[in-house]
């Protein structure tokens, strides 16, 4: 993207700077992000926990190009998103980033196949857009039901379309929000089991949750409380 000035350092991939997200509702100010430092580098797994309202999904928001901070800086590969414009915007969320959310947001009479090349329609992909989407299918094991509606498919099949959806544009990062929240236990370990696939194929892996299951999975643990950071935990090898 130009010749701007990089600020990229030791492999990073998203380096935020002093990051605030302050939201006015009537007369009274909610300050969801205050002053968050954070370097996450390329293909790491993660997860971001907190109480209700500690800030997570609104970093997650942010680091998805799904909202603007209120000032502080957002650096993504070295750019700075604050001089991102809005095609800028719309072209990281269908190309560079991934979204699995907890509610699946899959179109109800759609085929699964249609729902997952959605993104590649968006992107503006001409060609072997089917083949691509039944490519994704085929990677989270639902080759045999592209044909199918989402109301023909379990919860955990459901979510699995949602993630074909997300990575059929090879995605640098998927942004996953409280993914297995509406599943069983026995589906939740499989979609994780598909994510911790993704990561070790390269690809970063950022989980807000409330589930400590999910953390005990990932190698690291960012846990938020009144829109700061309050521990980061790496686990040794």
């Amino acid at each position: 993207m130009g010749n701007k000035e990089k600020h990229t350092a030791n492999g990073s991939f998203i380096k935020l700077v002093k990051l605030c997200k302050t939201y006015y509702m009537g007369e009274h100010i909610v300050e969801a992000l205050k002053d968050v430092d954070l370097i996450i580098n390329h293909g790491e797994m993660l997860a971001v926990m907190g109480p209700s309202g500690s800030g997570k999904s609104t970093l997650m928001n942010i680091l998805g190009c799904l909202d603007r901070p209120t000032s502080g800086h957002y650096y993504l590969s070295g750019e700075d998103v604050a001089t991102f414009t809005d095609n800028q915007f719309a072209r990281i969320r269908n190309g560079t980033a991934g979204f699995v959310f907890q509610s699946f947001n899959l179109l109800a009479r759609t085929p699964a196949v249609e729902n997952v090349a959605l993104p590649l329609l968006y992107a503006g992909v001409r060609g072997n857009v089917r083949k691509k989407a039944l490519e994704a299918l085929e990677m989270v094991g639902l080759g045999d039901r592209w044909h199918h509606k989402p109301n023909e498919l379990s919860g955990g099949q459901m979510q699995r379309v949602a993630i074909a959806r997300a990575i059929v544009n090879d995605p640098e990062v998927i942004f996953a929000d409280e993914p297995t929240g509406n599943l069983d236990t026995k589906s939740g370990d499989e979609i994780l089991d598909i994510f911790q696939q993704l990561n070790s194929k390269g690809k970063a892996v950022i989980i807000v949750t409330h589930d400590p299951e999910i953390s005990a999975r990932c190698p690291r643990i960012l846990r938020f409380r009144d829109g700061r950071i309050v521990s980061d935990e790496r686990k040794s090898e």
